[in-house]
């Protein structure tokens, strides 16, 4: 048994995976298991992959037939994981040396912690930039990490127990947004959440499909409808509830509004029955009267009503922005 399983989901990341899993195999905990799932790549991701685990006994590959998201290939991953606590690094990312010695010294001196966070640089070839954490704490209480999270004020990138990843595995809704579930998930029932000193260098790239103009934007309100099921499920208290349909319900009429920039150049097929769907789940009586009583987002009693406020607010935002 290793005290930290890594799960490297990989697709067509052969430009870069080298650098990943040196950062990897090079970590001052050496007690590590390096679990590789190639997502059915096209390219030398599965050679690089077999060259590693040829020369390190830690790194172990599962291959996939078909490529189904790295949601589905992490999971994958966690079915074979045999260690006390459990992170994932994307194919195109590194840790700074110590970072999983870093996690795992927080999470045996604090068996009330469940989860710790890296601390997250964003770099590119332009050079590196810390994550702004909106947070001048280190130390939160399961909810308060939960709610904090709602707008990324902390991020998602850390270190749990295997127990969290076990009991709540990676959401495969969709294949965007669904892993920020698990991450709130995580949080939500770790004890405390905490930081530590250990660093996740995120590459950015360009070209994001979650900033692009694409029709998968869409795809968070499924993402968000899962995780609201996930919170009536797992019996939340009104107060986690109302907090995070708050957060839905500013995402439905963002989202509205962004389709009614961007529709001549976007498949309409559905998307105002999607957009009804959420209407009719979100449970209004949750959402705080601040919101309520602001234009762009007045629940009103019909869809039809909604959508239409939303249509003018949406035109008044852009005429002012003229």
């Amino acid at each position: 048994m290793s005290r930290v399983t890594v799960l490297v989901a990989a697709y067509n990341a052969g430009k870069y995976l080298e650098e990943c899993l040196d950062s990897l195999t090079g970590q001052t905990l050496k007690d590590i298991r390096i679990v590789c799932i190639d997502d059915a790549s096209t390219d030398n991701t599965l050679s690089i992959l077999r060259k590693y685990a040829a020369s390190d006994r830690r790194v172990t590959i599962i291959g996939c037939k078909e490529n189904r998201g790295q949601a589905v290939a992490r999971n994958m991953g966690i079915e074979l994981a045999d260690s006390d606590y459990i992170t994932m690094v994307d194919a195109d990312d590194l840790l700074s040396p110590d970072a999983l010695e870093s996690a795992v010294s927080v999470l045996d001196a604090h068996p009330g912690t469940g989860s710790v966070l890296f601390r997250l640089v964003w770099f590119d070839g332009n050079g590196q930039t810390p994550y702004p954490m909106r947070t001048d704490r280190e130390v939160w209480s399961g909810q308060e990490a939960f709610e904090l999270t709602l707008d990324w004020s902390i991020h998602g990138l850390y270190v749990s127990r295997t127990d969290l990843f076990r009991k709540w595995p990676y959401d495969t809704t969709c294949r965007l947004y669904s892993d920020d579930n698990t991450t709130r998930m995580h949080y939500l029932h770790s004890g405390t959440v905490r930081m530590c000193d250990g660093t996740y260098y995120y590459r950015q790239h360009g070209g994001s499909l979650t900033n692009g103009i694409s029709a998968l934007r869409l795809d968070l309100l499924e993402a968000n409808t899962s995780m609201a099921r996930q919170l009536r499920e797992s019996g939340q208290g009104r107060e986690v509830l109302a907090a995070f349909e708050r957060e839905r319900w500013i995402n439905l009429t963002g989202i509205c509004m962004f389709w009614l920039r961007h529709r001549e150049v976007m498949d309409r097929a559905g998307a105002t029955e999607r957009f009804r769907k959420v209407w009719r789940d979100v449970d209004r009586s949750l959402l705080p009267a601040g919101l309520k009583l602001k234009f762009g987002y007045w629940p009103c009693l019909s869809f039809r009503g909604y959508f239409l406020q939303v249509k003018i607010y949406s035109s008044l935002r852009m005429m002012l922005r003229k």
